[in-house]
C-alpha cells in the first residue's frame, strides 16, 4: 500500500495569495502582508479559558480550513497542522528557537527595574541557541541523558513515589497533583541536576514565577511580584552554582557540567552555567508534573482503559506515550523566521514570530487516525510532537517517560479503583506554552485497598525501559470472527477485539498490518466504517508473492487469533472537492469502496471505475450494486472491456480528485495523463510492493550530509540509508520499511536520487527533492539532507 505523498490537504487559495478581494471588503485588521484576517484569527486568544482547558479543540477551525494563520492579539504566525509543526521543528537554519524564552508580554519599566535589582542575566540556554552553537553545547553535556545513566534515577523515583503514596493511601482521598505529583518531580529534577532537595515551596513559586513572566499575561501589578521572584529564582540558582563549583564532585548533570566547563570554557561559559541552573529545575520537573496529571485526568476520564492498564502493568509505557500525544504538558512552543519562507503555502516574512501549536499537531487526523480518542494501542503515538522534534527535542524526554511510568504503576497497583473526584474544575495557569491542572481532586473506598489482602503487591514492580515503547511491541490481539469467499482467491476475514470492545474509528482508505507467522503484511480496510466492533479487510492469493497471503489463506481459521497494528491512513479521502472520480484495479477495489461509501453518505458527486480479469475475481460486486448502483462501471478484461484512462480523466479540473488504487502500470498510465492537472488532483496508492528487483551488487557507499548538524553519515553497500540513520543516533521515522508508506521520508537539499520506493509520484522524482530513505539510494556521491 502506498499513498503519493506530496498530496497533502491545504487550503483552497494558491499558496501566497490572499484569499480576500481587497476591494471587496474593508481590512480592519491585517497581517503583516496587508492581507485581512479571518474572523477565526482575529478572535484567537491562547490565554482565554477555552484554549487553556483544550488547545485542540479550539484550534479544530484551524486545522480544517487555515492551518497557518496570523493572530493579531498576540502577532504571531499560528502553525497547528501535524506536517506544518514538524517541518518547523526540523528546519533550525530557517527558523531560530531564539524568541522560545522571549517575554509573551513585555514587562513594564518597573518590572524590569525589579529584575535589574537582583542583576538578572538570562542568557542563551539548550531551549534558545542557535547552531552551531547549540549543538556542540548539547553534545558536550549529553552524558548525563544517556539510558544508562537515567536509570540510576530509577530507585530513587520508585522509592519517593512509595512513600507519597503511602501518605494518603488509606486517606480515601486526595489531590494527586498538591500531594504528589508537584513535589516528586521537583525532587527527582533537583536530584537530577544535583542541586539540594531543600525549600521545596519556594522552588515552587519561583517556578510558577518563571513561567509566568516568560509564557503568561500578567497584570501591571502581578508583573512586580513576577519580577521579584523570578530575580530571587535567579540569585538562588546562582548561590546553588557557586557552592557547587567548590566540590563539583559526585553525580548531577550541573556537577557534570562544571566539570566538562574545565574541559571546553568556550563552550560551557558562566552565564551559560548560570542560565541553564536556572531554567534546568524548571524544564526538569514543571513538564512532568503537568504531564502526569493531565494523563491521570485522561485514563480516570476514558474508564475502560484505566482498567486495562490496572490488569496488565507491562501497557503502562503505552498509556503513558498515548497520554502524551492526546494531552501533552507542551502545548506550543515558538520560532522566528530568519529568512522570507513558506510554511504550508503561507508566506512568512523575515523576522515574523510563530507560535507552532504541538497540542493541534498532536490531534491533526491527517496523521493519526480517530485523534481525540484515546487508543494505547496507536503503534504511532510516539511520534507526538511533545517533546518538539529535529535537535532541539527536548533532552530530558526519557527521564519524563520513566517518570510518569513509575507513577502510572504505583498508582494502578495501589489504587485501581481511584475515581475522579465530581463536580470539580479543572484550572490552568494561564500561559501560552505549558499546560496541566492546578488540582486533581479523586477518592476510593479504602476498604478495597488491594495491599490489605494482597500486601505482596508492594513487592512489584516493572522492569524499565528507557525511551518510547518499541513500535514492535504496540499491536493489538483480535479474534477471526469470521472467514468469506469473496471472489477467486479472496477471501474476506471479519476481526473482533477478544474482549468484545470497540475498535478506534477509522477513516476511508485506512488500513491495517496483519501479523501472522512470521508475516506482516498491510491490507486496506474495506467494511463499513460505523460498525465499531469489527474490522474487515479482503486478502487476495498471490502464488508469486512473497508468501504471506499465502500463508493467511493456507493457514488462518475462524476463532484464530492474530496480532494486529493500526488503523492507519496513508491514503486519505480530500471531502471537500465537487467531484471524484475513483479507480480500482483488482484488489485495489478495498480502498476505494470505502471512499465511495463515504462520499455516497456525504451526497457527493462520484463515479466507480474497476477493472479485473473475470467477474468471479472482481470482490464486492454484490456490494457495488447494492450500495453505488448506477454510479459504477465495470471492466472484466474476460468481456473484452477496457477503462479508457484517457477519456475517463479528460474531464477532471483543479475541483476534481482521483483516486486510484490498482497494478503499477495503471497508476503510471494515470500520472502521464494528469501531469497536467494541479498536483492535488490524482492520488494514488499501489496494493503491492514493488515487483521490480534492483542490481544491488552495483550498489556503492555514499554519505548523507546532514544540514542541521553538519554531521556526515555513511551508508555503506546493501545497508539502507535508515539504518545508517538509526545506527548514528538519528531519529527517523520509518513504519513499513519496503518503500510504500513514506514515513521515513526525508527533504534533499543537494546530490541526486536513486529512487527505489513506492510512494512518490514521477513528478516528485524528477523534481529530486525528497528521498525515501528506506530505499533509496544516492547517484551521487554525497546527498545533503534536511536532517
Amino acid at each position: 500500500m502506498q499513498k503519493n505523498t506530496v498530496l497533502i490537504n491545504k487550503a483552497e487559495t494558491p499558496a501566497g495569495v490572499c484569499p480576500f478581494a481587497h476591494g471587496a471588503m474593508a481590512p480592519a485588521t491585517t497581517d503583516p502582508h496587508g492581507c485581512p484576517v479571518s474572523s477565526g484569527a482575529e478572535a484567537f486568544d491562547p490565554f482565554d479559558s477555552a484554549y487553556q482547558a483544550d488547545p485542540a479543540e479550539v484550534l479544530r477551525w484551524s486545522r480544517d480550513d487555515e492551518p497557518v494563520f496570523f493572530s493579531p492579539k498576540l502577532g504571531y504566525w499560528v502553525v497547528t497542522r501535524y506536517d506544518d509543526v514538524k517541518a518547523v521543528f526540523r528546519d533550525n537554519t530557517v527558523f531560530s528557537p531564539a524568541n522560545a524564552l522571549e517575554k509573551i508580554t513585555p514587562s513594564s519599566s518597573e518590572a524590569e527595574s525589579i529584575l535589574k535589582k537582583y542583576n538578572y542575566g538570562m542568557a542563551r540556554t539548550l531551549v534558545n541557541e542557535d547552531e552551531p552553537a547549540h549543538l556542540e553545547r548539547r553534545r558536550a553535556l549529553m552524558f548525563s541523558f544517556a539510558p544508562e545513566e537515567l536509570l540510576h534515577h530509577e530507585p530513587m523515583v520508585r522509592r519517593l513515589t512509595r512513600e507519597y503514596v503511602n501518605r494518603f493511601v488509606n486517606e480515601g482521598k486526595a489531590d494527586l497533583v498538591n500531594e504528589m505529583l508537584w513535589e516528586i518531580p521537583l525532587t527527582v529534577a533537583l536530584h537530577f541536576l544535583g542541586v539540594p532537595e531543600e525549600d521545596m515551596g519556594t522552588l515552587r513559586e519561583y517556578s510558577i514565577a518563571h513561567t509566568v513572566n516568560t509564557w503568561g499575561r500578567p497584570t501591571p501589578e502581578q508583573q512586580l511580584k513576577v519580577a521579584d521572584s523570578v530575580g530571587k529564582f535567579w540569585n538562588y540558582a546562582g548561590k546553588v552554582l557557586e557552592k557547587m563549583r567548590d566540590d563539583p564532585s559526585g553525580h548531577g548533570w550541573m556537577k557534570y557540567a562544571i566539570r566538562r566547563q574545565k574541559e571546553l570554557p568556550e563552550v560551557i561559559t558562566d552565564s551559560y552555567l548560570h542560565s541553564m541552573m536556572m531554567a534546568g529545575i524548571v524544564a526538569a520537573h514543571e513538564t512532568t508534573a503537568h504531564a502526569t496529571a493531565n494523563a491521570l485526568r485522561l485514563l480516570l476520564e476514558n474508564r475502560s482503559t484505566w482498567d486495562r492498564i490496572c490488569q496488565d502493568a507491562s501497557l503502562i509505557p503505552q498509556a503513558v506515550e498515548e497520554c502524551l500525544r492526546h494531552s501533552g504538558s507542551i502545548v506550543a512552543w515558538r520560532r522566528v523566521a530568519l529568512e522570507d519562507t513558506e510554511v504550508g503555502g503561507v508566506k512568512i516574512p523575515k523576522g515574523g514570530k510563530l507560535l507552532i501549536a504541538n497540542a493541534s499537531a498532536n490531534h491533526d487526523e491527517r496523521y493519526f487516525e480517530d485523534p481525540d480518542s484515546i487508543d494505547i494501542f496507536r503503534d504511532n503515538a510516539s511520534e507526538h510532537l511533545s517533546f518538539g522534534y529535529g535537535s532541539h527535542q527536548c533532552l530530558g524526554k526519557n527521564l519524563a517517560r520513566m517518570e510518569m511510568c513509575i507513577f502510572l504503576e504505583e498508582l494502578t497497583k495501589r489504587l485501581p479503583h481511584m475515581r475522579l473526584s465530581d463536580n470539580q474544575d479543572f484550572k490552568y495557569l494561564p500561559n501560552i506554552a505549558f499546560r496541566g491542572p492546578e488540582n486533581l481532586f479523586v477518592e476510593w473506598d479504602v476498604s478495597l485497598n488491594p495491599e490489605k489482602t494482597a500486601p505482596e503487591i508492594l513487592e512489584t514492580s516493572q522492569a524499565i525501559k528507557i525511551g518510547a515503547p518499541s513500535k514492535e511491541a504496540v499491536f493489538r490481539e483480535v479474534v477471526i470472527d469470521q472467514i468469506r469467499h469473496e471472489a477467486d482467491n479472496v477471501i474476506g476475514i471479519t476481526l473482533k477485539n477478544q474482549d468484545g470492545s470497540d475498535f478506534p474509528k477509522w477513516s476511508p482508505g485506512a488500513h491495517i498490518d496483519l501479523m501472522v507467522g512470521e508475516f506482516t503484511r498491510k491490507y486496506s480496510l474495506c467494511g463499513y466504517n460505523d460498525t465499531p466492533n469489527t474490522l474487515d479487510v479482503a486478502v487476495l492469493r498471490e502464488e508469486n508473492g512473497r508468501g504471506g497471503s499465502r500463508y493467511i489463506h493456507d493457514t488462518l481459521k475462524q476463532g484464530d487469533t492474530l496480532k494486529i497494528k493500526g488503523p492507519k491512513n496513508n491514503f486519505r479521502l480530500d471531502e471537500k472537492a465537487e467531484r471524484y472520480i475513483l479507480i480500482a484495479g483488482g484488489i485495489g477495489i478495498t480502498p476505494i469502496l470505502t471512499m465511495a461509501d463515504r462520499l455516497a453518505g456525504l451526497g457527493k458527486d462520484y463515479c466507480i471505475h474497476y477493472a479485473g480479469s473475470t467477474r468471479s475475481s472482481m470482490a464486492f460486486l454484490n456490494r457495488l450494486e447494492q450500495d453505488h448502483a448506477g454510479r459504477c462501471e465495470l471492466y472484466p478484461k474476460s468481456e473484452d472491456r477496457r477503462a479508457d484512462l484517457k477519456t475517463l480523466v479528460s474531464a477532471a479540473d483543479a475541483t476534481t480528485r482521483i483516486y486510484v488504487c490498482g497494478p503499477d502500470r495503471m497508476i503510471e498510465t494515470l500520472e502521464e495523463l494528469c501531469e497536467h492537472l494541479p498536483e492535488d488532483v490524482l492520488h494514488f496508492e499501489h496494493f503491492a510492493a514493488k515487483t521490480e528487483s534492483y542490481d544491488t551488487s552495483q550498489d556503492k557507499a555514499f554519505e548523507l550530509v546532514l544540514a542541521n548538524s553538519g554531521m556526515v553519515v555513511t551508508v555503506e553497500p546493501g545497508q539502507t540509508a535508515l539504518n545508517a540513520l538509526k545506527a548514528a543516533g538519528v531519529e527517523v521515522e520509518s513504519d513499513c520499511e519496503e518503500g510504500l508508506c513514506g514515513n521515513c521520508e526525508v527533504e534533499v537539499l543537494e546530490g541526486e536520487i536513486d529512487h527505489r520506493d513506492n510512494v512518490l509520484a514521477r513528478s516528485e522524482k524528477s523534481e529530486n527533492k525528497r528521498m525515501v530513505t528506506c530505499c533509496s539510494r544516492a547517484k551521487t556521491h554525497s546527498v545533503k539532507v534536511a536532517l
